[in-house]
């Protein structure tokens, strides 16, 4: 069953940037889906139609069983320095104006699922980088969104932190089931988390390759050095290179 489908989008900003040419997609309920291309390619302007916070110049974005919630984790953390991270986690449910013990319980219980049980009343600036993204996930979590889009939110982070939250964001989205879409640059994480990785070529963007990959019902340390692993990242890093090929 499809939750989402992209028919022909298509947009150019008003400067004259040409960011997407033709982008036709669909994704499944409870699929785990990664954008991967060059910087520049408009995955983050696909991430911001879906999301409502651009409007295609051409071509249609539907939810064929009615839009969904979504929750938006983007590159950076984007926390309010002023509060602490309970207040950042809760910020969504009070924009929806949840009733304050309701929307402390929810947001404390999303802390405690990233790991961050005991660190409600941590400011911003008392949190390491890895841990402000795993704030800005809570936050995320705390709406019990049907759709997570994700904008490269690791990409900043070392590579311990970062594969520790790929085992964390594997295990969340399966917990509640959600549709997760995650724009990334690394071949080797969009192999490690998805179901299916889309392959966009240079701006103009569009989709040069769509991949299925076989998963393992467990995903860990070990898995990152199976052929089953290096055959997924192998086949994104063909179509990869095929695609910029197409566009020198």
């Amino acid at each position: 069953m499809n939750l989402l489908t992209l028919t022909h989008l298509s947009k150019t900003f008003d400067n004259g940037l040409n960011a997407l040419a033709d982008v036709s997609l669909e994704e499944k309920d409870g699929e785990f889906l990664s954008l991967v291309g060059p910087s520049g390619c408009g995955k983050s302007t696909v991430l911001r139609i879906v999301a409502g916070l651009l409007k295609p110049d051409s071509g249609r974005i539907e939810f064929p069983h009615g839009r969904p919630e979504i929750g938006f984790v983007f590159q950076e953390p984007t926390l309010m320095p002023w509060t602490s991270a309970l207040g950042n986690a809760r910020l969504p449910l009070t924009l929806k104006h949840v009733p304050r013990a309701e929307a402390d319980a929810r947001a404390a219980k999303a802390l405690a699922r990233v790991g961050l049980a005991g660190f409600e009343k941590a400011y911003p600036r008392e949190l390491s980088g890895g841990m402000k993204m795993r704030v800005s996930i809570a936050r995320a979590l705390a709406a019990e969104p049907k759709l997570l889009l994700m904008d490269e939110p690791f990409a900043a982070l070392d590579e311990f932190t970062r594969q520790a939250l790929n085992d964390d964001l594997i295990k969340l989205a399966r917990e509640d089931a959600i549709t997760v879409i995650f724009v990334t640059h690394s071949v080797y994480e969009s192999a490690y988390l998805s179901d299916r990785v889309a392959v966009m070529t240079p701006r103009p963007g569009h989709i040069a390759a769509d991949i299925a990959l076989a998963q393992p019902a467990a995903r860990d340390a070990a898995y990152r050095f199976t052929p089953q692993f290096a055959d997924g990242a192998a086949r994104i890093s063909a179509a990869l290179a095929s695609a910029m090929a197409q566009a020198a």
